[in-house]
């Protein structure tokens, strides 16, 4: 029986794709961003880990184990819980992570089942993947959420772990295959926010209109900042500050005056 690992099903998502959608995020990711705020979906296997509940003024550890393994059924009956808000506002369901195409078999056959519900498909995804893989799910995704870091080589290898060669050349093959794609660029204070990196990554998406439907800029946040001590993980970007909304406005108008519908958060 085929299964996936999964390690969360959030519901009334509001950031991960149009209307109110329940987002499944699959474990195990490619990259180790700097400034990664889902850690605990890097690992490919089930992790246990210790966290501390408080309870009537005291404080106990707790161990629980982040990621299980699902079938396309299950996760379908959890998800379907939902129908009737997707439907009254335009929504669906979005695979996130981690990477969903490192489980590419099963994320296909989850979408095609969401399909044959009539239900609207998303797939988050940074693109370190085989091309293959992504072939898999083409017919079965109405909008990809496809993720751009640092537009020069060295510096998404230093911060992210690998090149980003076959990430660029997988958003041309989307494109080309006229699929819709909207991009979702994290603005990391001092590493992706610069202007260099910036002007590059405008550059870039001018080259592939009017393919890219949208920009979706996601703001720096702490978030995760207890996870990477849970998992024993050194946060490098510890002390850094969160950005808001009103940070992000100037870079907004400056994709919208080349011609881009943004969103900030997505």
């Amino acid at each position: 029986m085929n299964k996936g690992l999964i390690f969360d099903i959030r519901r009334f998502s509001v950031h991960d794709g149009p209307g109110i959608r329940t987002t499944v995020f699959f474990k195990g990711c490619p990259l180790t961003c700097w400034w990664c705020h889902n850690p605990e979906s890097r690992a490919e296997v089930p992790e246990k880990t210790v966290k501390h509940v408080a309870l009537e003024g005291r404080t106990f550890p707790a161990e629980e184990t982040t990621g299980r393994y699902m079938t396309v059924e299950e996760v379908l009956s959890e998800v379907l819980k939902d129908r009737l808000f997707y439907e009254e506002s335009d929504g669906g369901v979005t695979l996130s992570g981690g990477e969903p195409m490192l489980q590419a078999e099963f994320a296909a056959g989850l979408l095609a089942a969401l399909k044959g519900a009539g239900i609207h498909t998303a797939l988050d995804t940074c693109g370190q993947v085989r091309q293959e893989e992504l072939e898999k799910v083409l017919p079965f995704v109405d909008l990809f959420l496809y993720d751009l870091k640092l537009m020069d080589e060295k510096e998404h290898v230093e911060f992210t772990g690998v090149s980003n060669k076959l990430i660029h050349d997988n958003l041309l093959f989307l494109v080309r295959s006229g699929r819709q794609v909207a991009i979702r660029f994290p603005v990391i204070p001092g590493i992706t926010d610069s202007r260099r990196n910036t002007d590059l990554l405008k550059e870039f998406l001018m080259s592939l209109q009017p393919a890219i439907t949208g920009i979706h800029l996601l703001p720096y946040h702490t978030f995760g900042g207890k996870k990477y001590e849970r998992l024993n993980l050194v946060n490098k970007l510890k002390g850094v500050k969160d950005l808001g909304r009103e940070d992000l406005e100037p870079l907004k108008k400056e994709f919208e005056e080349l011609g881009f519908e943004v969103l900030i958060g997505g």
